[in-house]
């Protein structure tokens, strides 16, 4: 200890009250090791909330330097910094410094935090009173708290620009009627299908009849009409296959692994079927019907899309020849002859 320490020592007569004060988590213990008083923060943390008359070292275990058993060695890191921990159920860390008080061989220990402190403050819910007004905590609180603030502030902002990015890349693939997928979607998740060289059955569906609901109902019939078809749509498909509207009246839907004849004939039945149910609107009804056309493509091969949208096309366009209301297969490994599909019509009650 400097003479600069052991003079102030002697001279120290401060009262309990003023150290609560100017260091709230303080223990003042005498020459037996016994705790005389203790500030207000630290009896506050401790479990009993009462440390006057215990023995320093069953209140606190060293960490370091771990040597440390007795006030003599305390008294010799005087000035400087030692690490305490609290015998608590937590073993809270504490940052040590001690003078000490010459004339009754006592030792004044001031305790704080560290860089614990918010964990600290959190636990043992502490406050801004809680510590020294000059005490540095405040400020670091402060800074912690601003910064979780900037820091909740960025996360929202993160997660709106997430959702209007999601916003726009689902606006940017869908149909804004519909809600279906649009082309440019089909497009690519085509293109990923084929790749896969995975059996799948592309049906393409024009609507019959649709010209003239507009033309007699007007333009919002139509689109009742369409968004109709699309609910119809969805419900006929898995949640792994596309539904997707490509032009005015026209749809494409894609079934995965699907490319049995006699399924895909029941379920194209069944669509047109549907959607020749009356539509109401107003006082009115709106009647349409739908021309299909189906391309089968089986495990292993690798169609070019444009090609296999053609020969669905030509399979719809067979239907609508043949009178409209019914479905034609197209095998997409023939050469795509009109004389190589196979036409079935829907039966009118």
């Amino acid at each position: 200890m400097s003479r600069h320490d052991r003079k102030l020592g002697r001279n120290l007569r401060l009262a309990p009250a003023a150290l609560d004060v100017l260091m709230p988590m303080h223990v003042l213990v005498d020459a037996q090791g016994r705790i005389d008083h203790a500030g207000p923060t630290i009896r506050k943390i401790h479990p009993d909330h009462r440390l006057e008359g215990q023995q320093f070292f069953e209140v606190f275990a060293q960490r370091r330097p771990n040597h440390t058993k007795d006030l003599e060695e305390i008294c010799f890191l005087a000035g400087s910094k030692f690490t305490l921990r609290l015998r608590d159920p937590h073993k809270t860390p504490l940052t040590a410094t001690a003078i000490c008080v010459e004339g009754n061989g006592g030792v004044i220990v001031n305790l704080s935090f560290g860089i614990a402190v918010v964990d600290a403050v959190r636990r043992f819910n502490l406050a801004g009173s809680d510590f020294a007004a000059t005490d540095l905590t405040l400020e670091l609180l402060y800074l912690v708290e601003a910064n979780a603030a900037a820091m909740a502030e960025s996360q929202k902002l993160n997660e709106r620009l997430h959702g209007a990015k999601m916003v726009a890349e689902a606006e940017a693939s869908s149909d804004t009627l519909t809600g279906l997928y649009n082309r440019r979607a089909l497009d690519s998740m085509l293109a990923r299908l084929i790749a896969r060289g995975a059996p799948f059955a592309l049906m393409h569906l024009d609507l019959d009849f649709f010209k003239q609901v507009n033309d007699t109902l007007g333009h919002a019939a139509g689109d009742l009409v369409l968004t109709q078809v699309a609910k119809v749509l969805l419900e006929e498909t898995r949640s792994n296959d596309i539904a997707a509207r490509v032009g005015g009246d026209e749809f494409v839907l894609i079934f995965d692994g699907v490319t049995d004849r006699a399924r895909l004939a029941a379920l194209a039945k069944r669509l047109i079927e549907r959607l020749e149910e009356p539509v109401p609107y107003g006082d009115q009804s709106a009647q349409i019907s739908g021309s299909i056309g189906i391309a089968l493509v089986f495990a292993g091969s690798t169609p070019d899309p444009a090609v296999l949208m053609d020969q669905a096309d030509r399979a719809l366009y067979a239907s609508k020849e043949a009178g409209r209301g019914r479905f034609t297969f197209h095998e997409a490994h023939l050469s795509g002859t009109l004389t190589q599909v196979d036409q079935e019509t829907v039966p009118r009650e």
